[in-house]
């Protein structure tokens, strides 16, 4: 069974909207304006990209990263490696073709089914409803959280509202950057 892990960056009240400059929200671009770079506090982004072995976006994220990843060096290794979308809207010919093997998957079943596959780790970025699908449904493994020290109020949060019983994580990896980053690796208990 391969492992689902979300990654993501977030602020302290859990919010995982626009953290790259992505159009209206209010606070767009917040990893980059408000907390000094320190490239030791991203280590795991790269170390994300050799340990994965496929990337798993929803739509809206695809739509978002489709026309800018593929040429960036920065997301050189997504390039090569298997690409899902989970999507009941998107068309065959909205993927875009410099981007690899690229599969559309329509229900959270398709993604259950994926995870029976054999392979190595599945990556999922941004994808804040999906991200709740897959939580509330059970299909994350891990989560690797990139907890930014600010609080930014309304936007999009990594977790649904959902009412249900809690879920227990185990911190397995854990540092403190001095520009007040915090690196938080979590399994999901069963």
């Amino acid at each position: 069974m391969r492992t689902l892990i979300s990654t993501a960056f977030v602020s302290l009240d859990g919010v995982m909207e626009a953290p790259g400059g992505e159009p209206g929200y209010r606070n767009t671009g917040w990893t980059f304006k408000e907390v000094d770079f320190l490239p030791e506090a991203y280590e795991i982004k790269g170390r994300e990209q050799q340990e994965a072995a496929a990337l798993l976006l929803g739509r809206i994220s695809y739509e978002s990263f489709s026309p800018v990843w593929p040429d960036m060096a920065e997301f050189a290794e997504y390039k090569v490696m298997p690409k899902y979308v989970v999507s009941t809207t998107l068309a065959e010919d909205d993927l875009v073709a410099n981007w690899g093997e690229t599969t559309i998957l329509r229900s959270l079943d398709d993604v259950a089914a994926l995870k029976e596959t054999e392979g190595g780790p599945i990556i999922v970025h941004g994808s804040a409803s999906l991200n709740w699908s897959l939580s509330d449904a059970g299909l994350i493994d891990r989560y690797h959280l990139l907890v930014f020290p600010l609080l930014l109020g309304a936007g999009k949060r990594l977790f649904s509202d959902t009412d249900k019983d809690t879920q227990k994580l185990r911190l397995v990896e854990h540092e403190a950057y001095a520009n007040g980053l915090q690196k938080n690796v979590f399994d999901v208990v069963r």
